[in-house]
């Protein structure tokens, strides 16, 4: 009982402290609430508004990989779903041919952080690979939410 009222009352002001200091960071909330681990650190995350600044305008010389069954950004390569195994396969001769410096982002956006059967495989083998400067798109909740909703751009079919 004791352990149980530490752990709310810890919650309680965790919550409280980064609503109080206006901090809008869900995925560290979320991990600690359910106790799931990414591999990535929180400073590999990408805020949708600074991909899509850099996006539009036009200087970025970043490699967007979709690794999803979600709609493509402006410039994304689209993958696919790589929790299927031709898509890894796709992803895996994808970066045969980058610089392993080159800055990439990855994004999903199918689902929720804590539900993707893709980010954390394809951040994995990017890892395994040896590229040094992976980005993950911060969509905690999903494309539409996070990205489509705020007005960023599509790309154009």
């Amino acid at each position: 009982m004791k352990n149980r009222f530490l752990t709310i009352s810890l919650l309680v002001f965790f919550v409280a402290a980064g609503i109080d200091k206006g901090i809008a960071q869900v995925t560290p909330l979320a991990t600690a609430v359910s106790g799931l681990k990414y591999p990535w650190k929180e400073a590999e995350l990408m805020e949708p508004a600074n991909l899509a600044a850099a996006i539009k305008s036009g200087t970025a010389k970043i490699t967007i990989l979709n690794i999803g069954a979600v709609e493509d950004l402006p410039g994304a390569i689209h993958i696919g779903a790589v929790n299927e195994t031709e898509n890894m396969i796709k992803l895996k001769k994808t970066l045969e041919g980058l610089s392993k410096e080159k800055p990439i982002v990855i994004y999903c956006g199918c689902c929720p952080f804590t539900k993707c059967p893709n980010i954390q495989p394809a951040y994995l083998e990017l890892k395994k690979s040896g590229f040094t400067q992976i980005r993950v798109l911060n969509l905690p909740t999903n494309l539409h939410t996070n990205w489509i909703a705020k007005g960023y751009p599509l790309a154009k079919n």
